[in-house]
């Protein structure tokens, strides 16, 4: 399993929340198993998606595909996007 995590200052979360529910890129068609959006307690408009895949290519694919919408929109929705891939090493829950 790979992770992409990726965060970023939002100009206005309602604003963002819907241009991410309106899934420009397709992220299940894209490989994406499940999502979380987390929000920073001291700036709700700093947000971390966490996009879990089966493989480093579908994250890759849908890296590449955000990576467009960024140019688009960055400077005006969001700020600064950084990334970053995981491998999944270990998992286990209490």
């Amino acid at each position: 399993m790979y992770l992409l995590r990726i965060e970023h200052k939002a100009a206005d979360y309602e604003g963002w929340k819907a241009a991410f529910d309106s899934d420009p890129v397709d992220r299940a068609g894209k490989g994406v198993r499940r999502y979380q959006i987390l929000r920073a307690d001291d700036d709700a408009d700093f947000v971390c998606i966490e996009l879990t895949f089966e493989t480093r290519e579908q994250s890759e694919a849908l890296l590449a595909a955000m990576r467009e919408v960024w140019a688009r929109i960055t400077g005006s929705l969001i700020e600064a996007p950084t990334i970053r891939t995981f491998q999944l090493a270990e998992e286990g829950s209490y």
